[in-house]
């Protein structure tokens, strides 16, 4: 069995020297990703093809995972799954090639389009008149048009040998994974970063990703699991870094330090500032973002660069001009919609009335009484894991006690509500719970706060949708802090 592996046309209009890297780039990618399968797997670069070789006695399955693994590397643009058999006649070459087409073709228009190399006693037309007189008899409903076919048949006769195709798909196009450099790209496992890293890597950019945890350990579990399926499917030639920052005391920085209405861009600019920080320690040139315009407030032209101000390198922006829905539907042809469809939003900051044109004396002013020693923590304490380790078995992080009546909390031995809303949230719209204490503790606090709380007590984490008061409640489990539940009354 073997494969001819057509190169992205953008690769073949390059100078000499550049195409001749990009195809060695591309040969080494390809061997590295199918040799995991069998080592005796063949790849060899034929300058305008690569042809890859399988061993004979492959399982059907596992020849059906090499060919799902050609279409999703970057740099390919068409598979063609090829018969190579010596070239005895026109009549042997219309034997094989007939009841491999005539189901492709009936009821279509087609052409035959051959290749030839070497001294024949037969033209390339020769070929092509031959073998579609013969397809074109045994599918009577099929028409042929050399303009504008639906199905182009290839046939390749080089010297001796005559390779048949028998079956052709699409790759993915773009450039060999690692030609264009590489990049940090800010992941959060919604629809939009992994849709905007899966663009820079199939532009040939080595991309590794940096994650801000706002949600503590379900939050990182969910977004390891989108970058892994990312990487596993369109980046396993290249290991990259996959790097999480606990940012809790940024975001209760910034809720202490920063006025309402520029929340949301100084937690922007405090996320490029971080990365920014990363790249230049491990000299990578670029970030890389989801953001699109106007998708949300901080997310204007000017909100943008008083963002890109605080970043040390340039940031990227792949969707910039994207509507949502294409986005969306890049995601589900990535398979990576599933993953931001159950994962929960997350929003450190919600500015009432955000800001849409934010100017930097005020976000200077704003960011001066900003403890930046804080983000320092965070970057101190940031882990990296190798991307080929994302996929390992994480510790189950289980379940934790949710209360939805007040009958239910009444019945409860020592209960104890803590709202974790923001002050502004909880003043906007006060908690009432009856005969229950109540307690006020922002979740930007409560993680420092919980060890000191009285461990006779059962409390119950109130917040608006109930997912922050969930992912605080496993951190803390995570913590040993088993005494801590969700409070999600069927009311609100």
């Amino acid at each position: 069995m073997s494969y001819l592996i057509k190169l992205h046309p953008e690769i073949t209009i390059k100078s000499r020297s550049a195409r001749r890297q990009m195809t060695r780039c591309l040969t080494g990618n390809i061997r590295t990703i199918l040799r995991r399968h069998d080592e005796r797997i063949r790849v060899r670069d034929q300058w305008d093809s690569i042809r890859v070789r399988l061993p004979a006695g492959l399982s059907r399955e596992l020849t059906a995972t090499i060919e799902d693994d050609l279409a999703r590397i970057p740099g390919i643009q068409e598979i063609l799954a090829a018969e190579d058999v010596p070239f005895v006649s026109l009549d042997d070459i219309a034997a094989r090639l007939v009841p491999l087409w005539r189901p492709l073709i009936e009821g279509r228009r087609f052409r035959v389009k051959a290749k030839r190399r070497g001294r024949h006693d037969v033209t390339s037309e020769d070929i092509e008149r031959h073998l579609g007189s013969a397809l074109l008899h045994a599918a009577p409903s099929a028409r042929v048009d050399l303009g504008h076919p639906e199905v182009v048949v290839p046939v390749e006769l080089t010297n001796d040998r005559v390779q048949v195709i028998r079956a052709r798909w699409p790759g993915i196009g773009g450039y060999p994974l690692g030609v264009q450099g590489q990049a940090l790209a800010l992941i959060s496992g919604g629809f939009d970063s992994p849709v905007a890293a899966w663009r820079m890597m199939r532009r040939g950019v080595k991309t590794h990703f940096i994650f801000f945890n706002l949600g503590g350990p379900a939050h990182e579990a969910g977004v390891r699991e989108v970058t892994h399926h990312l990487w596993a499917r369109y980046g396993a030639s290249h290991r990259v870094r996959f790097l999480s920052v606990p940012f809790e005391g940024v975001v209760g920085e910034i809720l202490r330090s920063v006025p309402d209405g520029l929340m949301g861009v100084v937690l922007k600019r405090m996320m490029v500032r971080a990365a920014g920080r990363v790249a230049q320690r491990a000299r990578i040139p670029a970030l890389v973002t989801g953001d699109a315009i106007a998708q949300v407030s901080s997310q204007t032209l000017t909100n943008l660069g008083q963002i890109d101000a605080a970043s040390p390198v340039p940031v990227l922006r792949p969707l910039l001009t994207e509507d949502k829905q294409a986005i969306i539907d890049q995601a589900r042809d990535l398979d990576t919609a599933r993953f931001a469809e159950t994962m929960p939003e997350y929003c450190g900051v919600i500015s009432r009335r955000p800001h849409i044109r934010t100017d930097a004396q005020r976000l200077e002013a704003a960011e001066a009484d900003f403890d930046f020693s804080v983000l320092d923590a965070a970057l101190e304490a940031a882990v990296t894991t190798r991307s080929d380790r994302l996929g390992e078995p994480a510790r189950a992080l289980g379940e934790v006690l949710t209360v939805d009546s007040p009958q239910a909390l009444s019945a409860m031995h020592a209960p104890c509500v803590i709202d974790i809303r923001a002050p502004a949230q909880q003043e906007a719209a006060p908690l009432e719970v009856n005969e229950v204490p109540l307690l006020e503790i922002p979740f930007y606090e409560l993680q420092d706060r919980a060890p000191t709380l009285p461990r006779d007590r059962q409390y119950l984490l109130f917040c608006d949708q109930g997912v922050m008061s969930r992912m605080q409640a496993l951190h803390l489990a995570d913590r040993g802090l088993e005494h801590f539940g969700v409070y999600r009354p069927e009311s609100r």
